[in-house]
């Protein structure tokens, strides 16, 4: 560890398993205040140094407020990773009005509720970073995910104008592309047919599927200095995934 965030508040949310825990962690040993937030009994195990777990549902009215009230407990926001997110598999032409809704509920409009309350605080640090996850089904597509793409294309797209709005201000705004990724959403998948995930971990180059550390690693780079003039951009971390599509 080499104490790129050394001072630094981030929040992330997400953050009781799979990329978002990563992240968590990786944050904290790199010298942040982490605030890891998900839902109420999402957390199995005590928090490690320098995380602080709250329980909310991000798209509860009030969630926003009290989330950026823990992070300036620290006197500070510099960071906020918008990592939660859900999917749902049906064809359009049968989906339900309340699975869309929850869809674009956790994975934009709480987005954009958290980081609009972030943006004062963010603008007084000397290092503000917006992340976000998005999929590489931001830009792809595949039978069943209407909900899942659209919601990741917007979060593409925020992030963007987010970078453009936020830029004189010194503030970044990026989101990651994941791949196949062995998260606690998509465990369960691969676990139950471990042949679709041999076929996933083929579809990347490198052969194999990517763990959230890997995303975490990519998210701590957009949060440090080591990407202070990188903005506006999707960071692929798919093993090469959408070189074949």
């Amino acid at each position: 560890m080499t104490g790129r965030l050394a001072g630094r508040t981030a929040i992330v949310t997400g953050a009781a398993s799979g990329i978002g825990a990563a992240s968590a962690q990786l944050f904290a040993a790199e010298g942040a205040a982490v605030v890891a937030v998900d839902v109420p009994g999402a957390f199995k195990a005590d928090a490690p140094p320098g995380v602080t777990v709250l329980e909310a549902d991000i798209t509860e009215a009030d969630a926003p407020a009290r989330i950026v009230a823990a992070a300036l407990a620290t006197g500070r926001l510099d960071i906020v990773f918008n990592n939660a997110g859900i999917g749902r598999n049906a064809l359009a032409a049968n989906m339900a009005d309340a699975d869309w809704d929850r869809v674009f509920d956790v994975n934009i409009r709480a987005v954009f509720r958290l980081t609009r309350e972030a943006i004062p605080h963010l603008v007084k640090s000397p290092a503000g970073r917006i992340i976000s996850t998005a999929s590489v089904m931001a830009e792809g597509t595949d039978y069943g995910l209407a909900a899942y793409c659209a919601s990741k294309a917007g979060v593409a797209g925020l992030t963007r104008t987010l970078a453009l709005e936020l830029g004189k201000h010194g503030v970044t705004a990026n989101y990651l592309l994941p791949g196949a990724i062995r998260t606690g959403m998509t465990s369960p998948l691969w676990d139950a047919n471990p042949g679709a995930a041999e076929v996933w971990a083929k579809k990347s180059v490198l052969r194999r599927l990517g763990e959230p550390i890997d995303l975490a690693r990519a998210a701590l780079f957009l949060a440090s200095d080591d990407a202070g003039f990188v903005t506006g951009q999707g960071l692929a971390v798919d093993g090469g995934l959408t070189l074949r599509v």
